[in-house]
């Protein structure tokens, strides 16, 4: 059976001055992209104090994670406005494993001033749905890796999958893993230490400003992966 898949071409019947224009725009939502998570990631820094307390390590470190970490490693293979543009496609991936790897620990350690933090505190652990969804995308994010180490290594792992419906399901777990951070990064904006340090017109735009990359990057996953038809086994 058939184990190739088509991808859909992105603006296709569009004319030399539309496809500019639609490129152009393309372009500008990446880099906005980039600048988006770069600046989320800093401005919660700051806004944490880091060294003040145990938990003031907790959001940075889970920013750097997700904000910036899973952003850039997924934002880098993007054809339009990378920053890594010059790279070849091995160079891109192993900078990919790289940002990736680096996410994780940083979401770990994260983990770890959280947990040390209500163990000093004597506070009860997962009680919030913050905190259920941050769990449940930690482990969603190291289910992906390990989908990422059986698209590295297909053979060693024995897969009878083809290189390329492995990709497709990487890609498309990856979406699932990234927007689920997204929401875990939304709900910790409900939290009372972040409605406590940022209120009024302020806080909206915390809310705005992660689901800007999030859509960049559904759109990247879907263009590049989206199949022109159905896949058989």
């Amino acid at each position: 059976m058939p184990s190739d898949v088509e991808y859909s071409p992105v603006g296709e019947g569009l004319g030399l001055p539309d496809f500019w224009l639609y490129v152009w725009l393309r372009r500008t939502a990446v880099l906005a992209a980039h600048i988006t998570g770069l600046v989320l990631t800093l401005i919660i820094s700051m806004l944490s104090r880091p060294g003040t307390s145990l938990f003031s390590w907790h959001p940075v470190c889970m920013s750097v994670a997700y904000c910036l970490c899973m952003t850039e490693g997924i934002l880098l293979f993007s054809a339009e406005g990378s920053l890594f543009c010059f790279k070849s496609r091995k160079g891109k991936v192993r900078l990919h494993w790289f940002c990736q790897a680096l996410g994780m620990i940083a979401a770990a350690t994260g983990l770890g001033f959280m947990v040390a933090s209500k163990n000093v505190s004597e506070l009860p652990h997962l009680v919030s749905w913050h905190s259920l969804l941050g769990i449940g995308t930690l482990a969603a994010s190291a289910l992906q890796a390990a989908c990422g180490v059986c698209v590295i290594f297909p053979k060693m792992m024995r897969l009878s999958s083809s290189p390329l419906r492995l990709k497709l399901y990487h890609a498309t777990c990856g979406l699932v893993v990234y927007l689920l951070a997204t929401v875990t990064v939304v709900s910790a904006m409900f939290s009372d230490w972040f409605q406590a340090t940022v209120k009024g017109v302020a806080w909206w735009a915390f809310i705005l400003l992660p689901l800007f990359p999030a859509l960049v990057v559904m759109n990247q996953i879907t263009n590049a992966y989206l199949p022109r038809k159905k896949i058989t086994s």
